[in-house]
């Protein structure tokens, strides 16, 4: 069974990105994506400002968030997705774009979260957003495609945990 386009999501430091890349390496065709690079200028500023988006901010991204991933899906790649997607309704924005997009929620703790936001360097969200952000996240309801992986530490088996929960 070929792999379904993936969203890798959670908070500011739950690792979204370094999975991704990583279990986009593992699959035939796959292709990294980070929906923070969709993310149009003014968002990017509030962000880095300590300001958080509002739902009504976020529509436009989520939309190119979905619409990226079924373009790379039509053109016979695996997308992985980094993206927050911390509301149900924002998986069923992206859903809207990538019916098949399955997701994976990387639950950290918070002590481990800012602790690696305060290790970032260089990134346009501030630790002062993480609280905002944990408030936000709606964990993934047991309708929803995809499931939860604990990931608080590093290891080299984080992708065949990603691509495992989602094969079952």
């Amino acid at each position: 069974m070929p792999t379904p386009p993936l969203v890798i999501m959670g908070v500011s430091g739950s690792g979204k990105s370094t999975v991704a890349e990583a279990v986009a390496a593992r699959i035939d065709g796959g292709v990294y994506l980070d929906a923070d690079d969709l993310h149009p200028a003014a968002n990017v500023a509030k962000m880095a400002a300590g300001h958080p988006l509002t739902d009504e901010d976020r529509a436009p991204w989520l939309d190119a968030v979905g619409r990226r991933m079924a373009q790379e899906h039509d053109a016979g790649r695996t997308p992985v997705m980094a993206c927050s997607a911390l509301k149900r309704a924002y998986r069923l924005r992206i859903l809207a774009g990538e019916p098949e997009a399955r997701f994976v929620l990387l639950e950290v703790d918070r002590d481990e979260l800012e602790r690696r936001m305060q290790l970032r360097r260089g990134h346009f969200m501030p630790s002062s957003l993480l609280d905002s952000q944990l408030a936000t996240l709606e964990p993934l309801g047991a309708d929803e495609p995809g499931g939860t992986l604990p990931f608080s530490h590093p290891s080299g088996d984080v992708a065949d945990r990603v691509l495992a929960l989602v094969a079952g």
